[in-house]
């Protein structure tokens, strides 16, 4: 008989999932989940940081640019948005609707470290990229280090 080791946290995401997918089908029809496109949606969102920028990647696929909005107040992003459903075909000729529809709100708060003067956004392939500028005084410096002769060094032991 083999033995094996005992990891009572390793089944605990899967079995998480399916308490929530539980709840999300049992309880959809009470709270009016069963309508077309009723579901709330957040956009994906990538941020990273390289030595000038702060970079914000958000997935945005069939949302017009013209429906959202980049806002910054008080060192506070905001991204406001909306993802329209089609309406070339009737709610009833669907078989199944799985992508979310309707408007968004995601807020992220910005260090200091930001220029928020130097902000470009860029749409592309569905993907909105925001490049947020540092500050000067937060770019990372390199110093050059002076290195001696031999003879300057040693006579400074003396």
């Amino acid at each position: 008989m083999a033995i094996v080791r005992w990891e009572p946290f390793r089944d605990l995401l899967t079995t998480q999932d399916r308490f929530n997918r539980l709840f999300n089908e049992t309880f959809s029809g009470v709270f009016g989940g069963d309508q077309l496109g009723a579901a709330t949606w957040n956009p994906a969102v990538d941020i990273y940081e390289t030595d000038h920028d702060l970079v914000l990647k958000a997935e945005l696929p069939g949302v017009d640019p013209k429906d959202v909005e980049v806002r910054l107040e008080d060192g506070t992003l905001y991204l406001k948005g909306e993802r329209k459903q089609e309406s070339t075909v009737k709610e009833g000729n669907y078989h199944r609707v799985e992508r979310s529809y309707g408007s968004f709100t995601r807020s992220f708060a910005l260090p200091n470290s930001i220029n928020t003067d130097d902000v470009k956004a860029e749409y592309k392939d569905g993907v909105l990229t925001l490049t947020m500028a540092k500050r000067e005084e937060a770019k990372p410096k390199t110093i050059k280090i002076n290195v001696a002769s031999g003879t300057q060094a040693s006579a400074a032991h003396k």
